[in-house]
């Protein structure tokens, strides 16, 4: 499938224009304090009002850096051939020795990614600093980020897809994203269970007799998968054959209906995965509320409205916190429980791979937050920003439990946005009064001291 390579990203949203990733810049490639010589520029968009700009204020600011093309135009236009693409670390190499100074990289450029340095009468350009970029954690706000999820496509993406294409997933799925991933990484030595859900209702368990999965599928009650599962690993270990018993249920199938088989599953210690797709709700049957959906939420089942002159007032949403089912998993002392979330796939498969190994001696539990375009009423393209803000504000905590290690957090966020910064991402929260949104507030922080005392205290023994 070729090869992918890590990248600079820049996030103008959060950016104030500070010039620190410049300064930071200019020291580390040439030992200088004049940020003209820096190698990413950041530049104020025409006609915009830059004064007392704050990070998060809008996007007055743009970045003129190289974009490490995969089709470069500057190597393309280069007459001396001094401009190469770096096949094994993506990056536009330069070679000094071959430049003949005619400046048309410049001009080929759309991203103003490489300019005449007028110290020493060349162009220059960022290498990255071989991978270890210096402008990124000199940024205060995080508008600069080095992606380098690009070694998971590189490792993973030859591997076969075991779902089948064209299933029917709401567009933005990001369940679909998770099922794939998964079952790619767990690998086709697996036995798969998919409680009644959107799982199977977009296609696992199939139509017209063929499944949409390319490993053995079968399609429990929600009451029994765990069971169920539990005695099919039973069967394949007394022929002699490993295979990975893996569970991918939605948070109705685990933390309301199914939570019985569960809880048994997980205190016997079974051999399995039991993956949640937590999107907060009974989304395939028509985004009826489940113990895990939060406070204020709307769904069809806490509906949102206002009181006739004379009538007791609508309830605006759901009325209870949501059910805290990692550490109910916890208090079990599986072998492994972890929470996830798609917009950090280097956690996830991280994680993934701990699972798979612990669910070979013992009871595995992967929590993973999944946002729903259609019940959580938010645009197609905004699922990963949807859940990456769940992560920023702490709404969601990324952390990993094993009864020898622990509790230890693995994405700790030290200074969090405010929570509405994620509700209002949303249309399932639009109707929030001030005094609902100082609960989701306090009950954030309330998580994070409480998880965080877990992290202190929680030990094997």
């Amino acid at each position: 499938m070729g090869r992918s390579f890590n990248t600079i990203a820049f996030d103008p949203a959060k950016c104030d224009g500070c010039g620190d990733c410049m300064s930071a810049c200019a020291r580390v490639k040439f030992d200088s304090d004049d940020t003209s010589r820096s190698l990413i520029q950041i530049l104020a968009r025409e006609n915009a009002n830059t004064k007392g700009i704050s990070p998060g204020a809008g996007s007055s600011f743009e970045l003129a850096l190289c974009r490490q093309c995969g089709d470069p135009k500057c190597v393309t236009v280069c007459p001396a051939g001094a401009l190469t693409k770096n096949n094994e670390t993506g990056v536009i190499d330069w070679d000094g020795s071959r430049c003949v100074d005619c400046l048309l990289c410049t001009i080929g450029c759309t991203y103003a990614g490489i300019s005449l340095d007028e110290a020493t009468g060349r162009v220059s350009k960022c290498d990255t600093c071989d991978g270890n970029p210096a402008c990124v954690p000199a940024c205060p706000h995080d508008a600069l980020k080095y992606i380098t999820t690009s070694n998971i496509y590189n490792e993973v993406g030859d591997w076969e897809d075991l779902f089948a294409p064209g299933l029917a997933g709401c567009q933005g799925c990001n369940t679909e994203l998770l099922m794939r991933h998964t079952l790619r990484r767990v690998g086709p030595d697996t036995v798969l269970a998919t409680p009644p859900g959107c799982v199977p209702g977009m296609g696992s368990v199939g139509f017209n007799g063929t499944t949409g999965t390319k490993v053995p599928v079968f399609h429990p009650l929600l009451t029994n998968t765990a069971a169920m599962l539990a005695g099919v690993k039973r069967q394949y270990k007394r022929v002699g054959r490993e295979i990975t018993a893996l569970a991918i249920a939605g948070d109705g199938g685990a933390s309301d209906v199914g939570f019985q088989s569960l809880s048994g599953a997980a205190e016997r210690g079974e051999q399995m995965l039991f993956m949640v797709v937590d999107n907060e709700g009974y989304m395939n049957t028509g985004m009826q509320r489940s113990s895990c959906t939060p406070y204020g939420a709307w769904t069809s089942t806490t509906p949102v409205g206002k009181a006739e002159e004379g009538q007791k007032a609508v309830a605006q949403g759901k009325t209870q916190d949501a059910k805290n089912m990692p550490l109910i998993m916890v208090n079990h002392r599986c072998d492994y429980v972890a929470t996830a979330s798609t917009a950090y796939m280097e956690d996830l498969y991280e994680k993934l791979d701990k699972a798979i190994a612990a669910s070979r001696t013992g009871f595995a539990y992967l929590h993973v937050y999944s946002p729903c375009t259609t019940g959580w009423r938010f645009p197609t393209d905004q699922n990963m920003e949807v859940a990456r803000k769940a992560v920023e504000t702490n709404f969601v905590m990324l952390w990993e439990y094993t009864p020898e290690q622990g509790l230890h957090f693995t994405k700790p966020v030290d200074q969090p946005l405010p929570v509405t910064e994620y509700l209002k991402a949303m249309g399932r929260f639009r109707h929030l009064s001030p005094e609902q949104i100082a609960h989701i507030q306090g009950k954030v922080e309330e998580n994070r001291r409480m998880v965080e005392k877990l992290a202190e205290q929680v030990h094997g023994g």
